[in-house]
């Protein structure tokens, strides 16, 4: 297991509302022994005005999976992870549904962690794929 201890997706998703996956629907579903799933609705939140899931939503997804993994795998005593550099290829359209994100470490360092996010459709078909690069500090004074 790479986390710092066990969670579980109940206590991911019971963080304060007043952020921008709370308002996009983002909602934690399963944490595995190297991984992180969490779900999105496609919706009038998430859509684009043409009526398929908006490219910033999917990686408001894979940037919010991949910062809440860095910081499980940290002590949060001593370090916290932020977001450096996210990109994302968008392979195809979403109209509705839902979207799962799934989120998998490439290297987890010292001083940085990227991860690699896969979003697929209700289908199970890959819609964007994201890789994001985190940067580890100090953490927050409290």
């Amino acid at each position: 297991m790479i986390w710092f201890k066990s969670y579980t997706p109940e206590e991911l998703n019971s963080r304060p509302k007043n952020h921008i996956g709370a308002l996009l629907g983002i909602s934690f579903t399963h944490i595995g022994d190297n991984f992180l799933e969490a779900t999105m609705p496609v919706d009038e939140r998430t859509r684009q005005p043409v009526g398929i899931l908006h490219g910033g939503a999917s990686v408001v997804l894979a940037e919010t999976l991949g910062s809440v993994a860095s910081n499980l795998v940290l002590n949060p005593d001593e370090k916290m992870g932020v977001g450096l550099e996210v990109n994302a290829n968008h392979l195809r359209p979403v109209k509705s549904g839902y979207v799962k994100g799934v989120c998998t470490p490439i290297h987890i360092g010292a001083k940085t962690h990227i991860w690699d996010i896969k979003i697929y459709d209700e289908r199970g078909k890959m819609s964007c794929i994201s890789r994001l690069t985190v940067a580890v500090v100090p953490a927050a004074v409290k």
